[in-house]
């Protein structure tokens, strides 16, 4: 069964797929080319003490987002 949530819903260690993204502009192509893409597993491997930003694992980099960033990428737990 799959739900859609926000990327910063994810708790650590837990692992969704990407559906698609509501962010526009230059942060769009940013997440694009390092694999943000529709189908691609990702990981949330970790969170700052203060919550803000989160690490995680996409295509085999780990990569910190910003919670209003990570509110904006949609994503399929599965």
């Amino acid at each position: 069964m799959e739900h859609e949530i926000s990327l910063s819903d994810l708790s650590v260690d837990e692992s969704a797929k990407i559906d698609h993204l509501l962010i526009y502009g230059s942060m769009r192509r940013r997440l694009t080319d390092i694999g943000f893409v529709k189908d691609t597993k990702i990981k949330c491997v970790g969170k700052s003490p203060c919550g803000d930003p989160s690490a995680f694992l996409v295509r085999g980099a780990i990569i910190a987002i910003r919670e209003e960033d990570g509110k904006k990428i949609i994503v399929r737990r599965v």
